[in-house]
């Protein structure tokens, strides 16, 4: 009778994750990076422990690498290219997020997002990661209003189409821009200024999802 395969007879990659956290800095879609060990910029991320999971390992790297606790990620990707990393055989699970700039240590290193990638060169195939992360980022924009609430609670329609002008890196009508945003706006009653203007300040509702054009809108030609 022929006996069982023991899983120690199969070859065993080693397991990281990275983690491209995304914000906002001065009207700027922006990644955060951290100085490897090996010299040049990468990614908050790291090896996986034994007993580990996924999700622990991600939130070890953003706090030991870049400092960062409790922040929101998600499961992006599966980077198992096999020149990925001339150390060996390592496969990475990339991950997601974006965090309002407020939210972030004052001294961490942001680099900036250039029609879709990150403007400098990371090491691995961080770059890749980044580039997946910031298409993630416009799907989830152009399907509900800031989902990552990266404005706050309140803002004025201008600060919301400046935002989503950073985000999908190109200049928005303004008229347009509104028309896709009011039906999912309230006004708070207050005003505050914009250029020393008067300006509404609004809010979401609870009708967060976008209208199924916004994406046309939001990509299509000026």
């Amino acid at each position: 009778m022929g006996g069982h395969l023991s899983l120690n007879e199969f070859a065993r990659p080693s397991v990281a994750v990275d983690v491209a956290v995304l914000t906002i800095r001065s009207d700027r879609l922006q990644v955060v990076v951290v100085e490897h060990a090996r010299g040049g910029a990468a990614l908050p991320g790291t090896f996986l422990h034994k007993g580990e999971v996924l999700a622990d390992a991600a939130a070890r790297a953003l706090a030991d690498k870049a400092g960062l606790r409790r922040v929101p990620f998600t499961q992006l990707h599966v980077f198992d290219r096999l020149d990925r990393d001339d150390r060996g055989w390592v496969l990475s699970v990339g991950h997601s997020a974006a965090v309002p700039v407020d939210d972030l240590p004052a001294t961490v290193r942001l680099l900036p997002i250039v029609g879709g990638r990150a403007a400098g060169r990371l090491m691995f195939d961080h770059a890749e990661i980044v580039r997946l992360a910031v298409d993630r980022l416009r799907r989830d924009y152009a399907t509900e209003l800031d989902p990552a609430g990266l404005l706050g609670d309140r803002f004025t329609v201008f600060r919301l189409r400046k935002l989503y002008e950073a985000v999908f890196e190109r200049p928005l009508m303004k008229d347009t821009f509104r028309r896709l945003v009011v039906p999912n706006l309230e006004s708070t009653g207050e005003y505050g200024t914009d250029f020393g203007r008067p300006a509404e300040i609004y809010r979401r509702t609870e009708r967060s999802r976008l209208t199924p054009k916004a994406w046309a809108t939001l990509t299509g030609p000026d």
